[in-house]
């Protein structure tokens, strides 16, 4: 299926064919390794998932940090060192519910005075035939034999009665019954959640040892952006400066920057400058990646003798994408820092953000992959004469339903979005399984 404009399949044929050299096929060609970023200026797109699976490779080859750090901060990180158990869970015998330890069968004489709660002092052994009140969490006496809950006893005078039979052990959770001093509660590789948190602190954590989050620095190139007031006189409004920080944030790196660069020559050397010697493990540029008069990323990579790792990918929107490596990672301290270079249009950016930016950031931090998955669509969905199309979507009960406002310029679409379809060479018929990329934010994101 090809889009029912025949102006723009025309147009997208003709982009298609100068975007890659001709041996490139349908854009699934390696790219040429140890390419640098020179070239002629034609350049091989990658196909959409091996691009993904390069960027992913790329983080994956960079030697990780770790930290130790309070709990708190470790929320969203990766753990670095197993989550051992340092005690038994529960420490000791302890009630599962309020009402009364006995000890033997009953009925039982209510020992007088105050009950056992949780956190008080080891109360006095059970004499057999002997009851007495205990709380949820509190430690169970010697020798009782049942927890008997609240609503299934009652008092007489001085004695309780059951009013079910009372089964030995009932309602006492033992010492050890999840697990025991030196199990593995959670390998190397588990992200951080509030329930590994919790879990972390029940058993007698302080610290965590993780890996710290990637740092992102961001670097907005254009000179017709404004960043207040409405677009005029040929200039336009700054959108990718407000969304791509929360969404980088949300894909679990830390970002410790975002500026704007011009397209002049003080731009071009700011940009050289910040690729040579930012402190960032990933540089994201939005702008400049393709071969216009004033797009300066490809020359700056090549004065810093970056190694493009994908130069373009064959994708719509934004095939002008690309990831390079700086740096050879040496013992000697020679640090490596990625580029990935956005499409300077905002749903392009967001292509380019899905393809290589998530990829890369999740395997610097040591998260494993999203399983992928995929969705009937609703509706024929035009498709590319030979690149890949990402395509907003909502997920109903049923189908992926495509959106409207999906043109490389416009976030309208994306921003109702659940998620993003990722469309085949020359489209989709209705009902077909699609696969399904979410958008951090819809499947719950990073605890950040």
């Amino acid at each position: 299926m090809t889009p029912t404009n025949s102006a723009e399949q025309a147009l997208d044929e003709a982009l298609a064919l100068v975007s890659r050299v001709p041996e490139g096929g349908a854009g699934d060609s390696p790219v040429p390794a140890g390419g640098g970023a020179g070239g002629t200026g034609a350049h091989r797109a990658a196909g959409w998932q091996r691009a993904r699976d390069t960027a992913g490779r790329a983080g994956s080859g960079v030697r990780p940090r770790t930290h130790r750090v309070p709990l708190a901060a470790a929320l969203g990180e990766v753990l670095a060192a197993p989550l051992d158990a340092l005690t038994d869970l529960p420490s000791f015998d302890t009630s599962a519910m309020d009402g009364w330890a006995v000890a033997g069968p009953g009925p039982w004489s209510v020992r007088p005075g105050g009950g056992v709660l949780a956190g008080s002092e080891r109360p006095e052994p059970l004499k057999d035939g002997e009851a007495v009140r205990i709380a949820t969490g509190a430690r169970i006496p010697a020798d009782a034999t049942a927890v008997i809950r609240s609503e299934h006893c009652r008092e007489a005078g001085a004695q309780l009665f059951a009013d079910r039979p009372v089964l030995t052990g009932q309602d006492i959770r033992p010492r050890g019954q999840e697990c025991r001093s030196g199990d593995l509660l959670l390998p190397t590789g588990s992200l951080v959640t509030p329930a590994v948190l919790g879990l972390a602190a029940a058993a007698g954590y302080d610290e965590l040892t993780t890996r710290p989050r990637p740092r992102v620095e961001i670097l907005v190139l254009g000179d017709e952006l404004l960043t207040a007031g409405l677009p005029h006189e040929g200039l336009v409004r700054d959108a990718l400066s407000p969304m791509l920080g929360p969404w980088i944030d949300r894909l679990g790196a830390e970002v410790i920057g975002t500026r704007r660069l011009g397209d002049d020559p003080a731009g071009a050397a700011a940009l050289l400058e910040a690729v040579t010697t930012s402190t960032a493990d990933v540089l994201v540029t939005t702008g400049g990646t393709a071969a216009g008069p004033v797009d300066h990323v490809r020359p700056v990579l090549r004065e810093a003798g970056a190694e493009l790792l994908v130069d373009g990918v064959a994708v719509r929107p934004g095939h002008p994408m690309l990831l390079a490596r700086v740096g050879a990672g040496t013992p000697e301290g020679d640090a490596v820092r990625h580029v990935v270079g956005l499409p300077g249009n905002p749903l392009a950016a967001v292509s380019g953000l899905l393809t290589l930016a998530e990829p890369l950031l999740r395997a610097l931090a040591g998260r494993r992959r999203r399983p992928r998955y995929t969705a009937p669509v609703q509706g024929d969905v035009p498709g590319h004469p030979y690149d890949t199309r990402l395509v907003p979507i909502m997920l109903s009960d049923e189908h992926a339903v495509p959106l409207r406002y999906h043109g490389p310029a416009m976030l309208r679409g994306v921003a109702a979005a659940d998620a993003l379809a990722v469309v085949p060479p020359k489209g989709a018929r209705s009902g077909q399984e699609l696969e399904i990329l979410d958008l951090p934010w819809a499947s719950g994101g990073c605890f950040t």
